[in-house]
């Protein structure tokens, strides 16, 4: 084996945008669910929840449907990663990444001082994960060049900026 066929052989097979974005949204789904799980070891939440009482809010079935769809919009946005066309991918990630920094940092209200630095530490991984996504989704060039080419082949209806 030469030295160019050896250098060749140890390259890794790229990985694409989607796959990429996959994967980001997949670890962002496991933070959510154990930094959730973690939740519980705080001193009281367990006597709160038992008490009906979640985040100051009554433990209904209209907030778990509303907790429901703020996990699974991320939890679909694995499969949606992999299954859209390119423009949609990259506009549907630009919006829901975008939409879920917000979301992520809310959940820092009404933490006290002594648990701050767990806070900062979990929403600042998580909000990482979505700058990742909204960097990876922004400059996904193969997504920008299908909507151009669109364009100039007239398929795009007042639409052509992804």
């Amino acid at each position: 084996m030469t030295r160019a066929s050896a250098s060749i052989a140890r390259q890794e097979p790229p990985i694409s945008v989607q796959a990429r974005l996959a994967a980001a949204w997949t670890s962002l789904m496991f933070l959510v669910i154990y930094i959730d799980y973690f939740h519980l070891y705080q001193p009281g939440e367990i006597d709160l929840i038992r008490s009906g009482v979640i985040f100051d809010f009554a433990i209904s079935g209209a907030l778990m449907s509303v907790f429901f769809v703020i996990i699974a919009i991320p939890a679909l946005m694995v499969l949606l990663s992999m299954a859209l066309p390119a423009r949609a991918n990259r506009a549907t990630n630009l919006v829901i990444a975008a939409l879920y920094i917000p979301i992520m940092v809310f959940n820092a209200a009404g933490a006290t001082g002594e648990w701050a630095f767990y806070y900062a530490l979990t929403i600042g991984v998580e909000v990482l994960i979505l700058v990742y996504i909204l960097r990876s989704a922004w400059t996904w060039t193969g997504a920008r060049s299908t909507a151009v080419m669109d364009a100039a082949a007239g398929r795009v209806s007042g639409d052509a900026r992804v």
